[in-house]
């Protein structure tokens, strides 16, 4: 019975030690997002390409996606200020876990299992900015694809840093219906290969 409450007690302070932890790191993303229309904008690019993509007039398809462009860089531009400013961010809070489950101060017990999270950020800007872009000269469909996987792979690292990888992915599966696979095989290349050198290690 004793073992039992202190293995209880043992819990409790481990998850309060997390979800301390948690709340520190939610609350330094929200403190330089907070600056920025990033969600907003990905809101409005999200609505426009379903709007787009279920529009059967394809004069009516084209001045959607031509209304969407000044969206695409306005987010781009914002996402690369934003990037900037996380930067100044001290190395040590930046850190974010590789392991599957979020387990609080990974960063200071074990450093080579985690990675920088402002790198992770300055290869996202990247991405949005080269897919808004559309340098590779994609048709409006194929780059609304790309941009969005651009997006939602930002959005996952984002999660990741604030809980751990395997909440990140699920809730890219609840909120958007794409497991973190398809999404990492829908972006660019030149991303792909980026993040994955730097989240694998």
């Amino acid at each position: 019975m004793e073992i039992l409450v202190l293995v209880l007690i043992a819990g409790f302070v481990v998850r309060s030690f997390q979800a301390r932890d948690e709340r520190r790191r939610m609350a330094l993303l929200a403190s330089h997002l907070g600056h920025y229309q990033i969600e907003k904008l990905m809101e409005t690019l999200t609505d426009g390409y379903m709007r787009a993509l279920g529009e059967t007039d394809p004069v009516r398809q084209d001045q959607i996606w031509s209304m969407l462009s000044t969206a695409e860089a306005a987010l781009g531009e914002q996402f690369q200020r934003f990037t900037v400013d996380f930067a100044a961010v001290d190395a040590d809070q930046a850190r974010v876990s590789r392991l599957p489950l979020s387990i609080f101060y990974t960063r200071k017990w074990l450093p080579d299992a985690s990675f920088d999270l402002r790198k992770a950020l300055a290869i996202h800007a990247y991405g949005i900015r080269q897919a808004a872009a559309n340098d590779m000269q994609r048709s409006p469909k194929d780059k609304a694809f790309t941009l969005l996987a651009e997006l939602f792979l930002m959005q996952h690292t984002c999660h990741w840093f604030c809980k751990s990888k395997g909440v990140a992915s699920a809730r890219l599966v609840l909120r958007h219906q794409t497991p973190y696979e398809k999404v990492l095989e829908s972006v660019a290349p030149a991303t792909r290969q980026a993040y994955c050198a730097l989240v694998v290690g």
